[in-house]
């Protein structure tokens, strides 16, 4: 809760899909049945076709839990769409009910005009992303999700259609730090974006051994390259382990 490093922490930007880590906190806290099946919709492909392409045929019926993996591990937005009508939300509805969520957070600046970040209005800053990113991941759902590098859904209505889905989270394949869970997002407008809760090891105490470990949790929006967020998550990471600022110091840091 205290920050270390910040740059416009207050800057509203829109944050594309990292909004699906609040859309998935509000369909599991509308008492969403994991086990329950729904099947994707001609509307679900209408309202998600400026996105990128889904793997999520119309007709094809998946667990709960399949849709919340392939929405959170792949981004997928019919996914969303279609968990939203599992719990009696249509688009417009589901996206008031997030940011009333935001605001029961306390957080004035993030806005939602649709569950899967497609709308340029979904917005927040590096602030209170990084605490609804906390909120969400309490959930044990959506953390198991998020931590996930690898997961196979399967159709039951096409039983021989699975699909393989991997984590668009690179640093839970590339980091020796533990990642307990985050989120990328990507729009023309937003940019390339990273949510991320981290536990930091390899710390060099003051005596100069090295072995501490701090947990942060880390925000960039508006990267102007693919890889970028994930090596700036990185180079934040070496600067904690090679500097390891002091608590006394965190609240002067800019």
């Amino acid at each position: 809760g205290v920050p270390i490093f910040q740059k416009n922490p207050d800057e509203v930007r829109p944050i594309a899909s990292v909004s699906k880590l609040m859309a998935m906190l509000v369909a599991l806290e509308h008492n969403l049945d994991l086990k329950g099946q729904t099947t994707i919709s001609a509307s679900d492909a209408k309202l998600t076709t400026r996105g990128a392409k889904s793997r999520l045929q119309v007709g094809m019926t998946l667990t709960n839990q399949e849709l919340l993996h392939a929405a959170l591990m792949a981004s997928d937005n019919r996914a969303v769409l279609a968990l939203g009508r599992a719990v009696g939300l249509d688009a417009g509805a589901f996206a008031a009910a997030m940011t009333a969520r935001a605001r029961s957070l306390g957080l004035k600046k993030t806005f939602f005009g649709d569950p899967t970040g497609l709308d340029y209005r979904n917005v927040s800053t590096p602030r209170e992303a990084v605490i609804f990113l906390q909120a969400a991941l309490k959930n044990p759902h959506i953390a198991e999700a998020c931590r996930a590098t690898h997961y196979v859904a399967r159709s039951t209505t096409r039983p021989r259609d699975t699909i393989e889905y991997s984590n668009t989270d690179l640093l839970l394949r590339s980091t020796r730090h533990v990642i307990h869970g985050g989120k990328t997002g990507y729009n023309d407008r937003a940019g390339y974006c990273l949510v991320v809760a981290a536990r930091i090891v390899g710390i060099t105490s003051s005596g100069g051994a090295a072995g501490k470990t701090r947990e942060v949790v880390m925000a960039f929006l508006g990267e102007e390259g693919k890889l970028t967020r994930f090596a700036d998550f990185g180079r934040a990471a070496q600067w904690l382990v090679e500097k390891a600022p002091p608590a006394r110091t965190l609240s002067q840091a800019t």
